[in-house]
C-alpha cells in the first residue's frame, strides 16, 4: 500500500482552474519581462556626416605654403638731415635728441643780428601708409647734451622761423638759406616779416604720401636779435624738436 503525503497530491487532484491560473501567471511574467527589456533598449540610426572649412587667407597648393589674408598696415616716417642733401640718407630717430641738424657756419658763435640755417627732410618709408598729419612741436631741451645757459636766458632770447616745401622723394631741395624765407614760402613758424620764440610749435599740418611717394623739406632759421643782452655771451643751448605724424587726420 502506497503512502501519500498530504503535500503530495496526485496529479489528477490538481484542478483545472489551478492549471489555468498558473498558465496566466507565467504568461504575465514573460510579458512583463519583455516590457522591461523594451524600456532599456536604444535605437541607433545611421547618418551621413560632412563638414566644410574656410580660411582667412589663401591655402597652399602642391606643397607651397599658403598666405595669410588678415593683417595690419605699416606706418613709418623717416628723416634726412644731410646738408648738402644726400639722396638715400634716411634714418629713424624716434626719441630725444634725435637726428643732428647741420647748421650753417657760426651757429656756436652767434652775435646780435646773426641767423643760421639747417634743413631736414621727412618722408614715409617704403611700404608705409600715408601720413596726412605731420606737425612740428615746440622746441625742448635735448636729453644728455650738457649746455651752458643758466635760467635759460639764451633759449628765451633766440628767435625761430621754419618754412616747408614739398618735393619728390630723394630729390635735392632748394638751399636752406635766408632766400628760402620769401613772401611766397609756406611758413610753419613765423612769417616773411616776423619770427617767433624758439619753443613755438608749428601752425600748419603737412602731409606725406604713402610708400616714400614724396618728401617734406623743412628749413629752420635761428636768429639772435639785434638787441640781445651782453649777459648772453658764452652761452650754449641744444634745442630739440619733435615732428609728430599720424596715419589719419586728427
Amino acid at each position: 500500500m502506497s503512502q501519500t503525503s498530504e503535500f503530495d497530491a496526485p496529479e489528477s487532484s490538481v484542478t483545472p482552474s489551478l492549471k489555468k491560473r498558473s498558465t496566466k501567471q507565467k504568461a504575465f511574467a514573460v510579458l512583463a519581462a519583455g516590457l522591461v527589456l523594451g524600456v532599456g533598449a536604444t535605437v541607433t540610426l545611421a547618418v551621413w556626416n560632412d563638414s566644410e572649412w574656410v580660411v582667412g587667407g589663401t591655402a597652399g597648393v602642391g606643397g607651397d605654403p599658403g598666405t595669410p589674408g588678415v593683417g595690419t598696415s605699416a606706418f613709418e616716417v623717416q628723416q634726412n638731415t644731410s646738408s648738402p642733401f644726400v639722396a638715400g640718407d634716411w634714418i629713424d630717430e624716434e626719441s630725444n635728441p634725435g637726428g643732428s641738424l647741420i647748421f650753417t657756419p657760426g651757429a656756436l658763435s652767434l652775435t646780435p643780428g646773426d641767423s643760421v640755417y639747417a634743413p631736414v627732410a621727412l618722408s614715409t618709408a617704403d611700404g608705409s601708409v600715408a601720413a596726412p598729419s605731420v606737425r612740428l612741436s615746440g622746441a625742448v631741451n635735448a636729453t644728455n647734451i650738457p649746455t651752458v645757459d643758466p635760467d635759460a636766458l639764451l633759449a628765451g632770447a633766440l628767435q625761430l622761423r621754419v618754412v616747408v616745401a614739398t618735393g619728390a622723394r630723394d630729390a635735392a631741395p632748394a638751399a636752406c638759406t635766408d632766400a628760402a624765407f620769401g613772401a611766397a614760402a609756406t611758413y610753419v613758424v613765423g612769417s616773411a616779416t616776423t619770427s617767433a620764440a624758439l619753443n613755438t610749435a608749428g601752425a600748419t599740418v603737412n602731409a606725406l604720401t604713402a610708400d616714400s611717394g614724396n618728401q617734406l623739406n623743412y628749413c629752420f632759421e635761428i636768429s639772435l636779435p639785434d638787441d640781445a643782452a651782453d649777459t648772453l655771451q658764452g652761452r650754449t643751448v641744444a634745442p630739440a624738436w619733435q615732428f609728430v605724424s599720424a596715419s589719419e587726420l586728427d
